[in-house]
């Protein structure tokens, strides 16, 4: 009886807390709760992280089998394969599937118009990819090899799509760690960047307004996305899968010929692909290999990066405000990181601050999309380079 009884608790995931990798599984438990807390109760990146949080959840209950990766040898190398129900939703990461889908519905949602009326927003949205590769430099310093260090070094673009296709693409046995620190970066920007923007930008700057954009036509609108494709992907083939995307996803929204098409990529389709995709990320995040200290370093070195872009940008904006005789506002500089239109509104709250009649949400929106092309474009550098 006794003896029944001891096979049945070892059977149990309860006897693995007990183990020597036990408490890891549990401090991971405590972390899921927590982001699914933050999502639920705070509103932060609900739609990623309670489908991030729970998959945490039923990965690190033992015993489970929701996630199983097994490692076999073919041809004298390492070769993963994954089963269970997350394991077979993992495979559309793994296989570059999730990430280009999820920018083919941003592309159906974004307006290219402040960018296209205002064409020099994409010089700031350019500067704020600077965090970039400022970290990638660092984390080479630190020891992370070439691709780990453009996969951390891709964090500073607070993208999280193109964070996690490169990780999986570069560094796949980093993928949990940097699409949590993405995410989690993507959703505290209107706490990181005030301060970065106050300290750096004076109350006569913030208080600078803007001239209203111009109107933009359908037919640039129509346009402009097949320029990028094109010129984007003659010069870094590598970026296609993101900017081909993005720019589809943009085609079919100014057309206004395919409005269900339309719908469906901005709205059924996205919200299907965010569910499996913050599933699958939440999958690679058990404990035993997840709580390490290398995570610890790729949580710091995103944060390091995100702040990095987000002064870059302010700066490339101080620089263009004295180019153009105070005729921008800086601040603008700082929606050059990719979280749409999330920067973009913290940077017009921070102008009403100074000035309730300060409208600067459209200005900022010109280097906020720029930016996710910025992203886009550096990952594809970063793909050139080391695949």
């Amino acid at each position: 009886m006794w003896q029944a009884l001891q096979e049945f608790f070892e059977s149990t995931g309860l006897y693995y807390f007990f183990q020597d990798d036990g408490w890891k599984n549990l401090v991971m438990i405590l972390i899921s709760l927590t982001l699914i807390y933050l999502a639920v109760f705070k509103k932060f990146e609900p739609y990623l992280l309670i489908p991030i949080g729970f998959a945490m959840l039923l990965v690190n209950i033992p015993n489970t089998g929701m996630f199983v990766e097994t490692i076999s040898i073919v041809d004298g190398e390492e070769v993963a394969s994954y089963s269970g129900l997350l394991g077979f939703l993992y495979y559309g990461v793994k296989l570059g599937i999730y990430p280009p889908l999820i920018f083919l519905g941003i592309g159906a949602t974004t307006d290219f118009g402040p960018l296209i009326a205002n064409p020099k927003s994409m010089l700031l949205g350019a500067a704020a990819q600077v965090g970039i590769f400022l970290t990638f430099i660092g984390a080479i310093i630190l020891g992370f090899s070439g691709p780990e260090s453009a996969s951390i070094g891709i964090i500073g673009g607070a993208d999280g799509p193109t964070s996690i296709l490169l990780a999986s693409r570069l560094a796949p046995h980093l993928i949990g760690a940097i699409s949590l620190a993405a995410y989690s970066y993507m959703a505290l920007v209107p706490m990181i960047q005030p301060p970065i923007i106050n300290l750096l930008t004076t109350k006569k700057e913030r208080a600078i307004k803007m001239e209203q954009l111009r109107e933009v036509k359908q037919t640039e609108k129509v346009i402009f996305p097949i320029i990028v494709s094109v010129v984007c992907m003659t010069f870094i083939p590598s970026s296609a899968p993101i900017i081909g995307m993005l720019m589809l996803g943009n085609l079919i929204k100014e057309s206004n010929v395919v409005p269900n098409l339309t719908k469906t990529a901005g709205e059924s389709l996205l919200y299907i692909i965010t569910i499996l995709l913050g599933l699958s990320i939440g999958a690679t995040t058990m404990g035993s290999s997840f709580l390490r200290l290398e995570t610890l370093m790729i949580i710091a070195l995103g944060l390091f990066a995100f702040s990095v872009a987000t002064a870059s940008g302010v700066l490339g904006g101080k620089v263009m405000c004295k180019l153009t005789h105070g005729k921008v506002n800086p601040m603008i500089g700082a929606a050059g990181v990719s979280a749409v239109p999330m920067a973009a509104r913290v940077v017009h709250i921070e102008g009403q601050k100074n000035d309730p009649n300060n409208y600067l949400l459209m200005h900022a929106m010109g280097p906020n999309v720029a930016g996710v092309i910025g992203s886009a474009i550096a990952a594809g550098l970063f793909l050139m380079f080391f695949m």
